[in-house]
């Protein structure tokens, strides 16, 4: 009892928080909030309805909490939702309570096979009135998801679909106002790359487009991420691993209606691109609302047995799979930070490193000569304020403990590199584009 009311009073305590705070007397600041009637309806009915089910929050994606709120049948009000799980056969049960003439009772029972829910995503598949709910859920080691989605569009829960996948994402990929279910399933067998299929709502029930396969198996995937294509068509792109050294992305979009891996290459028979030796993710790189891809470029080096260095390509795609180059950065991934580099110049870089000082000099077309253009410092122990601006140095960045530094070399002026257009491209480098995942 006491581990239902917490749950509960997590949930409302964000309600009471948004609702912002009057002028109080000391008094009243310092006794306790008194629980509102609709927390102790919604608590009745949850004691009365539980018996021996234990709660079972949902173990990824956004909705995670126990108790969650969704207007479902899209009458103005919020049903309730609380994820549970009991013994029977099929133990999985989701308690949907209404409120109606300020009470709150138990309105159904949804009761499903497996073992946890792992995903939960409320979106308008059919363009009714309300939400529709999707359900993804550990099973068992044969089948290891199973998606269910449902409708409350005629009152009750009606099942729309119901599929085994290995990861889910919804899409409006066609702008219809409506969202799609991208699902993808492992191959036929175990060394098979996964096969993608795009589920949208059509005539009354859920309509399945041809399969697209991936470039991997699904167990390789580690990111799924939507946005557009150049030119604004919404895409999804897969990021999956390769031999744990390298990152591919498959990219999936609507192309002349229908569901293609617009990345695919015919040729490779893989994506068209593969960013080898580097954990580096598709980004907006730009902030142009367009997810970039990574490719690495091998810079020229004048040591042979010194480090190699790279320079990442970003580029956008087409619908046509065709690429437009963007931008190209240097990335340190060590150290946390990049810098943009001009598109004219970029591919004749070249970097060489002592210790935290990274010096960046441009061969000429022959590759025969180089020039200096800038240094690039980071800086630590007390005297790193100091030392950011001697021997015409410039400050780039201050963090915590480390103070990012620079200095514009003779040939800089040639190449129009000024301090304000370098500290401008000068950034630190998100954490999630070397560990973001899916699980």
């Amino acid at each position: 009892m006491t581990g239902r009311r917490h749950v509960l009073t997590l949930v409302f305590a964000a309600a009471l928080l948004l609702g912002g705070c009057a002028l109080r007397t000391v008094d009243q600041m310092y006794s306790l909030p008194k629980r509102s009637q609709e927390y102790n309806d919604l608590q009745a009915a949850i004691d009365a309805s539980m018996g021996s089910l234990d709660y079972c929050a949902p173990l990824s994606g956004e909705n995670q909490q126990t108790v969650q709120m969704a207007d479902l049948d899209g009458d103005g009000v919020e049903e309730y939702l609380l994820f549970a799980k009991g013994s029977s056969d099929k133990p999985l049960q989701i308690l949907v309570f209404d409120q109606q003439d300020g009470n709150c009772y138990l309105r159904e029972i949804i009761e499903s096979r497996g073992s946890a829910f792992e995903l939960i995503e409320y979106v308008d598949i059919d363009g009714q009135p309300g939400l529709e709910m999707v359900v993804g859920r550990q099973v068992s080691d044969q089948v290891p998801r199973a998606l269910t989605a449902y409708t409350f569009s005629g009152g009750g829960a009606q099942q729309l679909l119901a599929v085994s996948y290995s990861k889910f994402v919804t899409a409006d990929l066609d702008e219809d106002g409506r969202i799609e279910l991208m699902v993808i399933a492992p191959g036929e067998s175990e060394s098979d790359n996964a096969v993608a299929s795009l589920y949208s709502y059509r005539d009354g029930a859920m309509n399945r487009s041809a399969e697209a396969n991936l470039s991997e198996t699904a167990d390789h995937i580690k990111r799924i991420m939507v946005s557009c294509l150049e030119g604004g068509t919404p895409a999804v792109y897969v990021a999956s691993a390769v031999e744990e050294s390298a990152i591919i992305t498959d990219v999936f979009a609507l192309k002349d209606g229908r569901f293609t891996n617009v990345s695919f290459s015919n040729e490779s028979g893989t994506s068209v691109q593969t960013l080898r030796n580097y954990y580096v993710y598709a980004d907006d790189i730009d902030d142009d609302g367009v997810l970039e891809l990574p490719s690495l470029i091998t810079m020229a080096s004048r040591d042979r047995s010194a480090a190699t260095h790279y320079l990442i390509r970003w580029y956008a795609m087409t619908p046509d799979g065709e690429e437009v180059d963007k931008m190209y950065t240097f990335h340190n991934f060590d150290g946390g930070w990049y810098v943009r580099l001009d598109g004219h110049w970029a591919s004749r870089i070249m970097v060489t490193q002592e210790g935290s000082t990274f010096s960046f000099c441009l061969w000429d077309e022959a590759f025969q000569n180089y020039e200096k253009l800038m240094t690039v410092f980071a800086l630590t122990g007390s005297g790193r304020d100091e030392a950011a601006v001697e021997d015409n140095r410039f400050v780039l960045y201050k963090a915590d403990g480390v103070v990012y530094a620079a200095k514009l070399e003779a040939a800089a002026v040639s190449w129009d590199i000024t301090q304000e257009r370098l500290t401008e491209s000068f950034h630190l480098i998100h954490q999630d584009w070397k560990t973001g995942e899916t699980e």
